[in-house]
This record gives C-alpha cells, sequence and structure tokens, in this order.
C-alpha cells in the first residue's frame, strides 16, 4: 500500500516532470487505483485547498476541479482481443478524474510558463495538450448569395431575411422563421460546422435538426413543392416535423437518400468512415443506395424504431435490430460512448472534437475499448485516461501521434 508521501513525491514529480520512466509508470498504474483511493482523496484534497498559495492557476479551470469531485464519471477500459483478461483496466470513477483535471491544471500553469519565457518570445509556441480544449457550440451559415456568417459570439437577434424566412439567432440555435411571404423557387442556405463546433437547427417548416462536429446541411430557406429535402454531410440528428402530404427527405451526397414522414432519427455518414449508418428512435424510414454508390447486396431497407440501418459500399444495406440507441446518441447528449469501438474509431471521434490530426507511427494496434465518458474536459484529460489505458502516443503541436 502506498503511503501519503510516496504519493505526494509522485504527484509532485508528474506535475513538474521530474519522474524517471519507472516512476511515471508507478504513477499511471498505482496512483489512480481502487486501492489507492482513499490515500489519493486525501492528497487531492490537501492540493485544492493549498492550490491557491503554490501556484496562481488559470481561473478557467477551478470549474472543472469542482465538476470532476463533484460528478461520478463512468469508467473506461479496455481490452485486447487475443487477451481480454490481462489488458482489462480498473474502473476510473469520481476520484481519478478529479486526480487527472487538478494534475493537469497545475502541470498545465508549469508548462505554460516555460514555454512562455521561452519559445513564446519567439511567436512558435506548439499547442499544449492542456491548451487543446473540447468543443463547443459554433457554426458558419453561408447565404445563398455566398456571404458568410460565423454564428459562434453572435448576440440573440436577426441574422438576416431570406427568401420567405427571417433568419433569428436563439439563445445558441438558428432558426428560420416564416415572413408570410411564399417565394417562387428554392433558395438554399448551408450550415457548417467545423472540427470542434456543433450546433442546432430550426428548418423552416418546424423540423429541429442537431449538427455534430465536421458537418454540414444544406436546406432550403422555405419548403415549396411536393417534398421537404436537404442535404448532408458528417453526421446530424433529426426530429422531423409532420407533414404526411409532404414527405422529408435526406440525402447524403451521392451515395444515399433516407426518406420519412415525421420520425425522429440519427445519421453517420463521414467522408472518412467505412459504413454509413441510420438510427431511427421514432416512426419510420426507408433509406436506398443513389446510383453513384457502388455496392453490391440490397440497396434499400425500411427500419421501425430501435432498429439501425447500415449501408457499405462493399454489402449494401444491413439491417440491426435493437441496436444501441444510447451510443448512437452519445454524441448529441455530451457524451464519448467506447463501448467496443476500436483505437482507430475512438481517434476519430478525437479528431473531430478536439480539431487535431491523428498519425500512427506504425500501423493502428489492435485495442477495443469499454466506456464512456464526457466531452467536456481537455485533451489533456481524455490523453490521461488513454495513457492509464497502455494507450502510447506523443503528441507534436495539434498532431497526436499514436506509437506501437
Amino acid at each position: 500500500m502506498m503511503n501519503k508521501e510516496e504519493m505526494a513525491y509522485l504527484i509532485q514529480g508528474y506535475m513538474q516532470n521530474t519522474l524517471s520512466d519507472a516512476e511515471r509508470q508507478t504513477f499511471i498504474d498505482e496512483v489512480l487505483t481502487e486501492e489507492n483511493r482513499e490515500l489519493y482523496q486525501e492528497v487531492a484534497a490537501s492540493l485544492l485547498e493549498d492550490a491557491p498559495a503554490l501556484a496562481p492557476f488559470d481561473e478557467k479551470l477551478w470549474p472543472l476541479f469542482h465538476r470532476a469531485l463533484s460528478a461520478d464519471k463512468p469508467s473506461l477500459q479496455i481490452a485486447s482481443k487475443t487477451n481480454p483478461a490481462v489488458r482489462r483496466q480498473p474502473s476510473i470513477r469520481k476520484w481519478g478524474w478529479a486526480a487527472a483535471v487538478i494534475l493537469l491544471a497545475a502541470s498545465s500553469f508549469l508548462l505554460v510558463q516555460k514555454f512562455r519565457s521561452g519559445d513564446a518570445r519567439n511567436g512558435n509556441r506548439p499547442a499544449l495538450a492542456q491548451d487543446i480544449l473540447p468543443g463547443r457550440n459554433g457554426a458558419v451559415l453561408t447565404l445563398s448569395g455566398g456571404e458568410r456568417i460565423v454564428l459562434d459570439s453572435l448576440e440573440n437577434g436577426m441574422v438576416a431575411r431570406q427568401n420567405g424566412a427571417d433568419v433569428v439567432l436563439k439563445n445558441g440555435e438558428l432558426a428560420y422563421d416564416k415572413t408570410g411571404v411564399t417565394p417562387d423557387e428554392l433558395v438554399y442556405n448551408t450550415m457548417t460546422t467545423p472540427k470542434g463546433r456543433q450546433y442546432q437547427l430550426t428548418l423552416p417548416d418546424g423540423t429541429k435538426v442537431w449538427l455534430n462536429s465536421a458537418s454540414a446541411i444544406r436546406f432550403p430557406t422555405a419548403f415549396i413543392g411536393k417534398e421537404r429535402r436537404v442535404d448532408i454531410h458528417g453526421e446530424a440528428y433529426f426530429e422531423v416535423a409532420k407533414n404526411p402530404e409532404k414527405p422529408f427527405r435526406v440525402g447524403v451526397g451521392n451515395d444515399m437518400e433516407i426518406e420519412v414522414l415525421g420520425t425522429h432519427f440519427n445519421v453517420n455518414a463521414y467522408d472518412n468512415e467505412n459504413t454509413f449508418t441510420t438510427t431511427l428512435l421514432e416512426g419510420r424510414v426507408r433509406v436506398r443506395a443513389l446510383p453513384g454508390m457502388q455496392h453490391h447486396g440490397t440497396s434499400a431497407g425500411v427500419i421501425v424504431p430501435g432498429q439501425q440501418l447500415e449501408m457499405t459500399h462493399n454489402e449494401g444495406v444491413t439491417v440491426i435490430n435493437n441496436a444501441d440507441i444510447n451510443k448512437a446518441m452519445a454524441w448529441k447528449n455530451g457524451l464519448f460512448n467506447f463501448e467496443g469501438a476500436t483505437l482507430e474509431e475512438v481517434m476519430k471521434q478525437l479528431e473531430r472534437w478536439y480539431d487535431i490530426e491523428v498519425v500512427y507511427e506504425n500501423g493502428v494496434p489492435d485495442i477495443r475499448f469499454d466506456g464512456k465518458m464526457t466531452k467536456d474536459i481537455p485533451l489533456a484529460g481524455l490523453l490521461v485516461m488513454l495513457e492509464k489505458s497502455k494507450v502510447r502516443f506523443r503528441l507534436e503541436g495539434r498532431k497526436l501521434v499514436v506509437l506501437p
């Protein structure tokens, strides 16, 4: 059993980056363990009490301390396909998250001060993990005439008037309110969320759309004609306003089309993913492959609530019963859900949410994850959890290099 002095030494060394490789491994393997939970809580409480006198911490980090100490975070575990029993890791609950946040806050002060006094004077300080904050609400609206409006920092009010609709910003959500004038032709706007951003949109018919990071939706300012059609890239969740006389259709590039009358569903169709998925929460949808998608097998399918439809270029359409709805909706609910995910799948999520680039020094390690975690922590907090899970890496600015 580790004593208080040993833990204090390891924590201080980790904060100051003075530990040897062996000591750093001891810190990773033994400090954040169930056996040392009570001891760590005592040391963590002491850190919180004394921190203001020890260093001028960034005030923005203090809310993270209290959130980490008060929230009971789910565990993050991994298992190897070849030896799951050996690679399984113990649960990391609220005490472990407090450790990560407190230590990272303290070490961020030391590291940032170092760079500010060195490379920062030359204007070339690289990004640190502590600097890379999680994604937030934000998007770019491109009007039909090409004008681009960055929505991140705009205040509530009218953004534009477009062909029969007032474009209004309401508490971080963009809405298209009808003006009573019926336009003669379709005029399209496009909302884009860069990496590290997500946003909510209410379409002219009342349909609500949540757009995940690195995604886009193209839509008319007013729905005229016999159908309501939008086109997306990336991932979006829809709550479609019911109108049986005017079906709602979602196009996904040249690959597939989703047809609904009134329903709640999620579409994941990132360009760098091998599989497109549609997960249904309510209603009924029909998904079909478009001629531009080369595939073998079935080209269309109908799903009911609780089912997920997968479409790949090689295998066509597959319907999954009893789909994991919570996993499909995790992004919208502020979570990472890594249940059964490969390391490559996890890294793609991190790339989009933290706006980083992930490269593999020598192939992708064969690791699968279990567990969930909130998306509101800086990258540094998540990297501590990965390191605890035996994932080796180095950070070069905003490039995360995964080591073999």
